[in-house]
């Protein structure tokens, strides 16, 4: 599997994190591999790029947390939080309107 191309990746993470936690609650390892399995191992993104998200995502009101145990250790779950939808929502626009561009532009070397 190739690299990232991190400045291609630029707001990459918050869209898949807000996306999938707007789905289901989930724990960062699990959201790691979720992210790996949803692109279909086209985009992996290291825990220390998912944690920091995680946390930015909360402390701006887009997420919420809680910690749950189990028999192996405690986790913590996130998920999205309305004002968190809200920004998927405005996220998912501004991405069908560049990868529209894109599309458009690109799909003149493919005529």
């Amino acid at each position: 599997m190739s690299k990232t191309n991190p400045p291609f990746m630029s707001g990459v993470p918050e869209l898949l994190v807000l996306r999938l936690l707007s789905q289901q609650e989930m724990y960062g390892y699990e959201l790691v591999r979720a992210i790996r399995h949803s692109t279909l191992e086209s985009i992996s993104l290291a825990e220390g790029v998912v944690y920091p998200t995680l946390h930015s995502l909360e402390s701006r009101g887009l997420l919420r947390s809680r910690e749950a145990s189990n028999s192996v250790r405690p986790r913590v779950y996130y998920k999205t939080t309305a004002r968190g939808k809200r920004r998927l929502k405005e996220l998912l626009q501004d991405w069908d309107r560049v990868s529209g561009g894109i599309n458009a532009a690109l799909g003149e070397l493919y005529a």
